[in-house]
């Protein structure tokens, strides 16, 4: 007999309702019961919960007697994805710009990359330096940590360094984060 796995669009309810809760005694709270908690037999509050048309909704199920509420279940469901998606919409999207130094970067392209990190810093977006080694140029370990370390200095009035250069393989990173505007 194979394992029966729930159809790919239909998810699990995430709340036990009804018949579905196995516990003998719930604790109901809410507006239907006296002083808005009581304990009783689970089939006498789903039949509280028929009269009043509604439904009998697990809330808490990891205490004993688990915690029900009677509620319009498909309204309390859209409540919860509304509320999911407000959270999604409000976290902060964190976007990250990159820019490649070579171990000789002259002060002309480092002026001009600098302009650059500003305004990505200004946009709120991180900006990940990175001086990138090729070949033997791996002896200049010490101009590339110098060379970021004077980009993160020209650039301490538009962000801060959340990692000091690190070396990974051929490459020696630095991240900076905006800092924050005051509105």
């Amino acid at each position: 007999m194979r394992d029966r796995q729930p159809h790919r669009g239909r998810q699990e309810e995430p709340y036990k309702v009804n018949q579905r809760i196995r516990a003998r005694e719930v604790r109901v709270v809410g507006d239907f019961v006296e002083g808005g908690n009581a304990v009783m037999p689970t089939d006498k509050a789903i039949k509280l919960a028929e009269e009043n048309d509604l439904d009998l909704v697990e809330i808490s199920p990891s205490v004993n007697p688990p915690v029900c509420k009677i509620l319009d279940y498909a309204k309390f469901k859209y409540e919860q994805k509304k509320k999911q998606k407000e959270i999604k919409a409000n976290a902060a999207k964190v976007v990250l710009k990159e820019i490649r130094f070579g171990p000789n970067t002259d002060d002309h392209d480092f002026n001009f990359k600098l302009k650059h990190a500003i305004s990505f810093l200004k946009e709120g977006a991180k900006v990940k330096a990175y001086v990138h080694f090729v070949g033997r140029s791996i002896v200049f370990k010490e101009r590339g940590e110098m060379l970021l370390l004077k980009f993160a200095q020209a650039l301490e009035d538009y962000g801060a360094v959340e990692q000091l250069p690190k070396l990974e393989g051929k490459r020696m990173n630095i991240f900076i984060a905006p800092k924050q505007s005051k509105k």
